[in-house]
């Protein structure tokens, strides 16, 4: 069936939310924090809908809900970062997955080249220009150009969501 505006709303026969959520729950998938600045203030949120799109040109993306209050904030700055998390980070996601509050009390951090904050014992640090964005149901896909990247030299793990709770998977090299 052809894609056009009216399939992309409509309900999925025999797929409801809950079931949905519990099948995709088996794909494992890394842990990062978006941040950019907003004004002088940094901002920032958790996501585990990250992935790299191209290498030429060099882009990466991450879906933000349309209840997101923090992506309208990093839309705006244009540019953010994206904080690869390390094994011993849950309780940092655990505070960027929360709305409000000041999620960067108590955390250090860098600016990074484009200015957008670069969380200390990240793994890698992905700075981005926002390239584009597309609808994606109740969500934006958002896609970077990169413009830097960085990997840290620790030899550590990293932090991952499997079946609704957080992991770790240790380095083997």
């Amino acid at each position: 069936m052809p894609y056009t505006d009216t399939a992309r709303n409509a309900p999925s026969p025999g797929v409801d939310d809950a079931t949905l959520r519990d099948v995709l729950s088996r794909f494992c998938t890394g842990v990062a924090v978006v941040t950019a600045l907003d004004g002088h203030r940094p901002v920032g949120m958790a996501v585990q809908s990250f992935s790299s799109v191209s290498l030429e040109p060099p882009l990466v993306c991450f879906c933000p809900a349309h209840t997101s209050t923090t992506w309208p904030r990093i839309r705006r700055f244009g540019r953010f970062a994206v904080n690869v998390l390390a094994a011993d980070q849950e309780e940092l996601c655990r505070r960027f997955a929360v709305t409000g509050g000041d999620k960067f009390a108590g955390t250090a951090w860098r600016p990074g080249g484009n200015g957008a904050p670069l969380l200390e014992g990240a793994l890698a640090w992905i700075e981005c220009d926002l390239h584009a964005t597309l609808p994606g149901g109740d969500h934006t896909v958002a896609l970077g150009r990169v413009t830097s990247l960085t990997a840290t030299p620790a030899d550590t793990g990293a932090l991952v969501y499997f079946r609704r709770t957080y992991g770790r998977v240790e380095s083997h090299c």
